[in-house]
């Protein structure tokens, strides 16, 4: 889940082998941030139970593998505001299906904005709750083709710098970020069609993560969930609830068969 590895500084590449587990990849500079780096809507009927935070569903992601509709949007209640991503899934079909399960099935609920760099990205995507987190960290989908660029306002899954490693970190670009287009799997797959202003506003006075900046590690949000977060971050922004809204007739596809993970993570 921990998406380390891959910097951009003053438009030159730098690849860092270091394993995502252990250690963040330094930045190059101070000049320019790192690239995204790799993170509901909600139905009746996978509202979790009452005995459990979350769905417990999200502790199997093999099963949760249904098709998503060609159109699709999610509605983010946040703290700082609501705002809606339309999703195209001819744009990146594999990165559509894994957004529409996770936000069935409630992932994004309670999760925080931990990455806001101005005049660049909104990163959010690693679970609330550890466990879960856990789960789907051996989970990656394979690429897809890059058809949409990173514009403003388009909405794609951070990574590491190996091909067929997203889970479920995404970002929205905040700017026109066309040097993603060519960098490797980077495939937006939907827009924020509302709300744009909202995205712009999330607090983003923290910074990069630490060590390069005053943000939160990633590997301890992935091990300590909100909690975390709630204690040394607490101007942080976060995703009150969401919801999944669908086209006119359409209807949860059934789960196809899972198929082997493309990668595992070290």
């Amino acid at each position: 889940m921990h998406k380390c590895g891959w910097m951009m500084a003053a438009g030159l590449l730098l690849i860092a082998a270091a394993p995502c587990n252990n250690v963040r990849a330094q930045a190059a500079s101070a000049q320019a941030p790192t690239q995204p780096k790799s993170a509901t809507g909600t139905t009746p009927a996978h509202k979790p139970v009452a005995t459990s935070p979350y769905d417990r569903a999200l502790l199997r992601p093999a099963l949760l593998t249904a098709k998503a509709p060609a159109t699709y949007q999610v509605k983010f209640t946040t703290t700082k505001g609501d705002f809606v991503i339309t999703v195209t899934r001819a744009w990146a079909p594999l990165g559509a299906d894994r957004f529409y399960n996770l936000v069935r099935h409630h992932f994004y609920d309670n999760t925080h904005f931990f990455r806001v760099l101005k005049g660049f990205v909104v990163q959010w995507g690693i679970s609330a709750y550890p466990p879960v987190t856990a789960a789907w960290e051996h989970a990656p989908i394979k690429d897809d083709p890059v058809i949409q660029s990173n514009l403003r306002g388009y909405v794609t899954y951070a990574k590491t710098g190996e091909p067929n490693t997203r889970t479920t970190e995404v970002f929205i670009n905040l700017h026109d970020n066309q040097r993603l287009d060519t960098m490797g799997g980077f495939a937006p797959f939907g827009h924020v069609t509302e709300g744009m202003e909202v995205v712009e506003g999330l607090y983003a006075d923290y910074g990069e993560g630490a060590p390069d900046g005053q943000g939160p590690e990633q590997n301890k949000i992935e091990t300590q969930g909100k909690p975390y977060l709630d204690k040394g971050f607490a101007k942080l922004d976060w995703i009150k609830t969401t919801t999944l809204i669908l086209p006119p007739g359409a209807a949860p596809a059934a789960a196809k068969p899972a198929a082997a993970p493309a990668v595992q993570k070290q």
